[in-house]
Formats: C-alpha cells, sequence, structure tokens
C-alpha cells in the first residue's frame, strides 16, 4: 500500500450521539503528524472494526464509565478500538523496540498505574488515518498494548483478533476459585443443621472469618484449622445481612462467602448481593432452595463473581478449575442465544472450529434473514469438521426454545448455553436450557443492578456453572494470533461488510441498526469508497469479488485487491 501524507481525516467524537460524531456526519481534516516525540511512534491506521461495545459510549458520551465524566466538547475522543496499524516513524527512545513497516493489532483494554483506559474511549481510537502513539499505549501496566502482526495475514484479519479475543476470553478462566489470602470470609449456617462438615483447604486464607447461626461444629473446626479471627453475628436474618458488610468490609462486600445448607431463595439473593469484586459464593446443600434466587447478572459479567458448590460435607470441594470448567464441553451440546449477530457468530464458528469443542451447535436467532445467513456460511464449515448445527427462530417458531433443546438432547438439555442478548429475562429464560453440570455464559453485558432469577440450587446438586467475562487482555488476542496462523481460526468469516473513510459514519449506523449480519469493516486509506456488504462489493467490482472465498467469505487476497484500486 502506498501512502499519501496530503490529507488526515479523522472522526472526532463531541458528544452524546451519532450526530456528535464528526461534523455534519462528515470526517475532519486534520493536521498530519509530522514528528513523533522521543516516546511516541507514528502510524497509519490500516483498517478498523465496527463494535457494538460503542453504541454504549455513543449513547452516554462523557458519562460513559471509561471517559470519567470527561467534556467531550473540549476534549473529543474517537472511536474505533479495534484497529491494525503500521509504524511510519519512530521516535529517539524506541529505536531499539520498533522499525518503520512493522504492523501491529491493538489490544485496547488497557491499565495504567491500575487505572482502566482504553484504545477507542479514553485514549482516542483508530477512526483516523495518521496520528501518534505514546507511552499511555506503549509503557502501561502490562507493557505495550500492541501485538506483532505477520505478514501472513490481512489488515481486517489483523484488526479482528481483538473482538475474537473477547469470545476466547469468555472460554478462559475468569473467577478466583479458592478463598482470599487475607480476604474476609463470611459463613451463614442454618439453625438446627448438625451435620458434620470439613474444610479440607483453603481455611488458611482469610484473615478474617464473619461466622452466623453456625453448629458448634462447625465453630469447632474453624477455630482448630484457622488462624483468622473469628467473628460470631448469631441471629441476623437477611434483611439485616447488609448491615454485616458495612461493618465488616465497609459494603466493599465479602470476598468469600459459605452458605450452608441454605433452604431459602431470598436468603441467597441477600447474601448474593453482598459478594465482593472478583469474589465467591460457596453454598454446600443437598436439598433445593424454595424457589429461584435473584442474581445481579451485570456483576456476573463485568464483576467476575464466582457461583460455586457442592453436596458436601467437604466445604472445599466446591473450589478449583476441576469443578468449575470453563470451556465448552467436548462432544456436547451447546447453544448460542443471538447468534445471529456478529458476537454470536464468532462464537458459533469457534464451537465448530473448536478440537475436541460440542458435537451438536444450536443456533437461535429471532431473525429468519439473519438465521438463514449464519446458515449458508456456517454450515458446511460445520458439516466438514463432523458436526452438527441446528438453527432456532423463536419468535416464528411453534415450540418453545426449551421444547426444541430438549428435543434433541433426549430430555437432558444442553451442555453450554451462551447468551449474546443484553437482556436479564433471555438471560433467566437461557438458564432453563442447561442440562446437569450445564454451564451459562453470560457474554452480553448488563449493566450492574440487573437482576435476573436463576437456578441456583443447579449449582450445588449439579454442578452448573455461571460465568461471565468482559473484554480480553492480550494473553487473549495472542491466543487468536496463533491460532489465526495455525489455520485454526478464521477472523475473517467475521467480515460482512467493507468502506472506507468517508463511509465510516454510515458504517456506525449500520453496526448500531444491525444491518449487516457480521462486521463492518472501514479502511481509513481508502478515502471515497461507500459502505457496502461484500456480495454488493462482488456485484459492483466483478475483479474484486473474483477473489472473494465460497459464499462471498472476505479473504486476504480480495483486501490486496481493493487497496491496489482504492487506497491512495
Amino acid at each position: 500500500m502506498t501512502t499519501s501524507l496530503k490529507t488526515n481525516l479523522a472522526w472526532n467524537m463531541y458528544g452524546v450521539g451519532l450526530e456528535n460524531i464528526g461534523v455534519d456526519s462528515q470526517p475532519e481534516s486534520v493536521a498530519y503528524p509530522e514528528d513523533p516525540a522521543a516516546n511516541q511512534l507514528l502510524v497509519r491506521v490500516d483498517c478498523v472494526g465496527m463494535c457494538f461495545s460503542d453504541v454504549k459510549l455513543i449513547r452516554q458520551g462523557g458519562s460513559h464509565a471509561k471517559l470519567y465524566n470527561r467534556d467531550l466538547r473540549k476534549e473529543p475522543t474517537r472511536l474505533g478500538h479495534e484497529a491494525t496499524l503500521t509504524i511510519l516513524a519512530v521516535g529517539a527512545d524506541l529505536q531499539d523496540k520498533y522499525n518503520v513497516g512493522e504492523r501491529y493489532a491493538v489490544q485496547p483494554d488497557i491499565y495504567q498505574d491500575g487505572r482502566s483506559t482504553a484504545y477507542g474511549y479514553t485514549i482516542p481510537g483508530g477512526l483516523i488515518q495518521y496520528h501518534l502513539v505514546g507511552p499511555e499505549v506503549l509503557d502501561a501496566d502490562d507493557g505495550a498494548y500492541v501485538l506483532p502482526i505477520t505478514e501472513g495475514m490481512g489488515y481486517a484479519e489483523a484488526a479482528l483478533t481483538e473482538p475474537w479475543a473477547c469470545v476466547e476470553a469468555s472460554y478462559t478462566q475468569r473467577r478466583r476459585l479458592s478463598p482470599l489470602d487475607g480476604g474476609v470470609m463470611w459463613i451463614v449456617g442454618m439453625p438446627g443443621d448438625e451435620r458434620v462438615y470439613e474444610f479440607s483447604e483453603g481455611l488458611k486464607a482469610p484473615a478474617k472469618i464473619i461466622v452466623t447461626n453456625v453448629s458448634d461444629a462447625v465453630l469447632s473446626l474453624l477455630k482448630a484449622e484457622t488462624t483468622a479471627q473469628i467473628v460470631e453475628c448469631n441471629n441476623v436474618n437477611p434483611a439485616e445481612y447488609a448491615s454485616l458488610s458495612k461493618m465488616f468490609t465497609d459494603e466493599a462486600g465479602f470476598d468469600d462467602i459459605v452458605m450452608l445448607e441454605p433452604k431459602s431463595a431470598e436468603a441467597v439473593t441477600a447474601a448474593a448481593a453482598l459478594i465482593a469484586f472478583r469474589g465467591t459464593l460457596n453454598i454446600v446443600g443437598q436439598e433445593p432452595l424454595d424457589g429461584k434466587p435473584d442474581i445481579d447478572v451485570g456483576r456476573l459479567h463485568y464483576h467476575y463473581t464466582a457461583f460455586v458448590g457442592n453436596t458436601g460435607p467437604d466445604i472445599a470441594a466446591s473450589y478449583g478449575e476441576a469443578r468449575n470448567r470453563a470451556e465448552l464441553q467436548p462432544g456436547g451440546t451447546a447453544v448460542f442465544i443471538g447468534a445471529g449477530g456478529p458476537m454470536g457468530q464468532m462464537h458459533v464458528q469457534r464451537a465448530i472450529e473448536l478440537p475436541n469443542g460440542p458435537k451438536t451447535i444450536i443456533a437461535t436467532e429471532i431473525s429468519d434473514l439473519r438465521l438463514t445467513t449464519l446458515a449458508e456460511r456456517f454450515g458446511p464449515l460445520a458439516e466438514k469438521q463432523g458436526k452438527k448445527l441446528l438453527t432456532f427462530n423463536p419468535a416464528t417458531a411453534e415450540q418453545s426454545t426449551l421444547e426444541f433443546v430438549h428435543a434433541h438432547t433426549d430430555g437432558m438439555g444442553a451442555d453450554d448455553v451462551v447468551i449474546s442478548v443484553p437482556v436479564p429475562a433471555l438471560m433467566a429464560e437461557a438458564g432453563e436450557l442447561m442440562g446437569p453440570n450445564g454451564m451459562l455464559v453470560l457474554f452480553a453485558g448488563v449493566k450492574n443492578g440487573s437482576l435476573a432469577p436463576l437456578k441456583v440450587s443447579d449449582i450445588y446438586l449439579h454442578n452448573a456453572q455461571f460465568t461471565g467475562t468482559s473484554g480480553s487482555a492480550l494473553d487473549d488476542q495472542q491466543i487468536v494470533i496463533d491460532k489465526t496462523l495455525a489455520g485454526e481460526l478464521s477472523p475473517n468469516r467475521s467480515v460482512a461488510a467493507v468502506g472506507g473513510m468517508l463511509a465510516a459514519h454510515d458504517g456506525i449506523d449500520a453496526m448500531m441498526t444491525a444491518r449487516y449480519a457480521g462486521k463492518v469493516v472501514i479502511f481509513p486509506q481508502i478515502e471515497d469508497l461507500p459502505l457496502q456488504s461484500l456480495e454488493e462489493l462482488a456485484e459492483n467490482h466483478p475483479d474484486i469479488g473474483a477473489l472473494l472465498g465460497e459464499n462471498a467469505l472476505w479473504t486476504s487476497e480480495a483486501e490486496q485487491a481493493l487497496l491496489a484500486k482504492f487506497a491512495a
């Protein structure tokens, strides 16, 4: 690709709403950054993927959590956190680490001195043709938040390793699965429960243990096995649980909560609300609760709260990865709710391509058009992998999703249910689809405080898993890059539409309105290419269309031809 330095178009964001991206729905011409400072790189932005997670930023503007109440009129930001960059100039202090011509993918989830920032949010992102990258990206808590890309990967392919890393991260253990060293543990007993419990490991971790209504045998066990300070608070009812958190954790929540033989869903609801960030709730019991507790599904996703349990008598048996898996069940049945969107499609594709992954993949979506696209795009791939892909539209079918899943699992339910729709009611319905040892993955995020009734009894009686993850890390993105280079994964399958720099505004609108069943990709070095689906691209430009794969699959060859034809 040749490089023109005559223009530098940028889509700055000045406030809430699509109308505040750019000026009069057009990009601005900004100064070309001639010389990087000693600690900076001058980069060319080669590709940007549009991500639905930006919708929250567009709707909230400066009040978004990662903007820290920033006045965007005075200090605008820029979308575009899924980006591929090429180095054009290297500052004096970085010349031993970087070279002109090297290509990088950005890992946008950046921590600087423990503070959460992000490229495309706090740090203006990739919807610009050229910009400077400095220590805000290159010298943060984990070092440089960029990953080198070899010539074997295309620009779009590299940019989409970031959303793919978020998908990969959702099957990587993020929960803490053992008592916290130096933490505050709360053990809640049931009056009249005289069962003899064990606590084979983990009791040496907490610095303080609060006990409520436990038997003399449990109290003796604790005194014999821990050096932690033990505080007894008896005759406390669920309505008073929050006062314990205020008293002993300054309302930060308990690091670890253990409930022994609970009977009341109300009590579990009240206790679950008091789990600290990355905290655990361990339920040990032999009988189901009297209902479904209301669980904060926002915190499951964003705060990585862990719900574990077992039937006892060893309290510690609930912990550890052996009982709490994160990966899809080998040879099992996986259900994907909201499978027709870009991220849902990635989950389906990953399940199909995963070695030793599920044998049956059920994809649900309320759009027949999206389901048809999904079947056409991934049906042949599933058949090639020796797997079965089934699609289901709950909005038009005569049977329910539960009936459909049971019909294809001999009434047992699914091994895994992954939901990419940010609706608590649907998350609760998704939990009903699981069979014994099932895993519910809350991939879509809803705001903290969003409650959903979940079958918590299944956690300790049937080893159910409730997990959720937000974002990704450098390691997750490197895994995706490695899988792509090894031919185990194809991010290019996610591309649905492409456009040039002037089409970015339309691309954001298309992403927000779900116009395409897949990812919208913008090439900033192409100035004037209207946004179009890959099918439209093939029709409008047969020479490029001839280089697309089967079913209009994006390829590096088509990308090279596109850039050769339209880039400056």
